[in-house]
């Protein structure tokens, strides 16, 4: 069965860095979009960073230019480096498979990596 553990978030001031991790399992990972959502309270789950099987990559506007995702393989494993973090990057992340470049591909959820952004 599918699965996502996502961890590395934490508390942090404003222009910090961070780097999540998700470690994945029960699907076949490598032909896989994989993405990072966020959920922050009062908003709407959202995508901000995609990458596809071959590593291309694809973000939301909010965080271009200041994260980064990259995939191993091999390890089945996703990672989000965040930098100059925004108190409005406060929000849970999860990761999940995607499917046509934005919807999250299942209806299962890890239990997300909380993230605050606070001085």
């Amino acid at each position: 069965q599918v699965q996502f553990v996502e961890s590395g978030g934490g508390l942090v001031q404003p222009g910090g860095s961070l780097r999540l991790s998700c470690a994945v399992s029960g699907i076949i990972f490598d032909v896989r979009a994989m993405g990072w959502y966020r959920l922050a309270p009062g908003k709407q789950r959202q995508l901000v960073a995609l990458i596809n099987p071959i590593g291309l990559t694809n973000y939301a506007d909010s965080v271009k230019g200041r994260f980064i995702i990259s995939r191993d393989n091999a390890g089945n494993t996703v990672y989000l480096q965040m930098n100059s973090l925004k108190p409005e990057d406060t929000a849970v992340y999860y990761c999940n498979a995607v499917r046509g470049g934005i919807a999250p591909m299942y209806d299962y959820w890890g239990q997300g990596t909380q993230v605050t952004v606070s001085s």
